[in-house]
């Protein structure tokens, strides 16, 4: 028998809040975290803003043992284990020190890269004749599932424990991962997330390839512009987003907080032909890739309420809102409410499937639609497709059953996946 699954645990990292409390509070308030990166500015990048979170000593203390710091340098694996461990006890779960591990539970926590700070400190140890100076952490910390093994064992995993990567489709295609173990009933509940490393290291390809803006240098809040006729690249940023999805037996069970439900979804890949290329999204693809998913959570299009786009505030913004509306069969004043949370926190990569899925859950669950900040000018293609009423521009307080997320990635790659309110 297949089972139900939902929500019961949320964490999350995010330039403009780290903690569900502060990002809560800022996304509702439409707080940006892009500010002046002084790195990127003395490596003379074009773009030189970007959404770091913001992470103290005394915080990574909470996290991490005096021992596990020593010679630490992963910024991915360091967003991705506070988010899960977060996302973890906001779940109310124990962490429980018995010798054997937690067979029904595990994690599938996606990445792009790992620890590439550490993988350039190797490097540079290695040329100079210092590899016995790496230290022991070194693999843990560069191989891509270190941040799945991380979270496995500070909290004693001992279902699946693994890490799924693809590009910007990461995160939410992790939720679907963990989504199916659960139905299938090879699992109670996984921590589904995903993270990304920051930095000049990761940032650099996309600055050479001029898809990040540089026309906002000194006013970074202003510089991420999803939907805007102004929109110039997007903003480079990182971080990390946790959910821990349940069997609703289980959840039930134990007498937990249900944040939503997840229906079902889809995900999908153009295979870069007709339109779609490495860096461009095939839109027969995305459209079939929505339709696919509202198909296989048992709805109809007409019953979303709201859409959390991909939405990176580059040119494809406008052909992004055109495969929604055929894909939906819905324009207009018709459309439903569509956000970007890219808006506030530039675009985090291979963390921004989970970290907006957190965003799209609380908006479900507490019953708003938070702003799309920096889209005063929308931009005339999309107000075309849709009524500029659907892109809230200011919080709005508004009860949502359902509301898709997607998330399309480098490689023509695509993922949605459906929330509903429980009830």
């Amino acid at each position: 028998m297949e089972r139900r699954v939902v929500i019961t645990g949320l964490g999350v990292v995010a330039p403009n809040g780290v903690g569900l409390d502060a990002f809560t509070n800022a996304i509702k308030n439409g707080v940006s975290g892009i500010k002046h990166d002084a790195e990127l500015e003395r490596l003379k990048f074009s773009c030189q803003v970007s959404g770091t979170p913001e992470i103290s000593e005394e915080l990574k203390r909470e996290y991490f043992t005096e021992l596990e710091l020593r010679n630490f340098n992963s910024t991915g694996i360091l967003y991705g284990v506070i988010a899960g461990m977060d996302a973890w006890k906001d779940a109310d779960l124990p962490i429980l020190q018995n010798e054997n591990p937690d067979w029904d539970s595990g994690t599938i926590f996606g990445t792009g890269t790992s620890g590439i700070e550490k993988f350039r400190e190797s490097i540079y140890k290695i040329d100079d004749f210092e590899t016995r100076k790496l230290g022991s952490t070194a693999v843990a910390q560069t191989m891509n599932s270190g941040v799945s093994a991380y979270l496995g064992g500070k909290l004693g995993l001992g279902n699946q424990v693994t890490t799924n990567s693809s590009a910007c489709t990461t995160g939410t295609e992790s939720i679907l991962m963990a989504y199916e173990r659960i139905k299938l009933g090879h699992a109670k509940r996984m921590i589904a997330g995903s993270t990304s490393d920051s930095g000049p290291y990761i940032w650099g390809g996309f600055d050479a390839m001029k898809v990040c803006t540089f026309k906002h240098n000194e006013t970074p809040e202003k510089a991420s512009r999803p939907m805007s006729a102004t929109a110039s690249g997007f903003v480079p940023g990182s971080g990390a987003g946790a959910l821990v999805l349940e069997d609703l037996d289980s959840a039930l069970a134990r007498g937990v907080r249900i944040y939503a439900e997840v229906l079902g979804g889809n995900v999908n890949s153009g295979g870069q032909r007709g339109l779609g290329t490495m860096t461009a999204p095939n839109p027969i693809a995305v459209q079939k890739c929505i339709t696919d998913a509202i198909a296989n959570a048992g709805i109809t299009s007409d019953e979303i309420d709201a859409v959390n786009g991909h939405l990176t505030a580059t040119s494809k913004d406008s052909l992004e809102i055109e495969n929604w509306s055929k894909a939906l069969g819905r324009k207009g004043k018709d459309f439903p409410y569509i956000n970007s949370l890219k808006s506030m926190v530039g675009h985090c990569l291979s963390a921004s499937g989970s970290v907006e899925s957190v965003a799209s859950v609380l908006q479900v669950y507490n019953g708003f639609i938070f702003p799309t900040i920096n889209c005063e000018d929308l931009n005339k293609e999309i107000t075309d497709s849709i009524d500029e009423s659907k892109i809230p521009q200011r919080l709005i307080q508004k009860d949502i059953t359902i509301l898709a997320k997607a998330s399309f990635g480098f490689g023509d790659i695509n993922g949605c996946v459906i929330f509903k309110k429980y009830k």
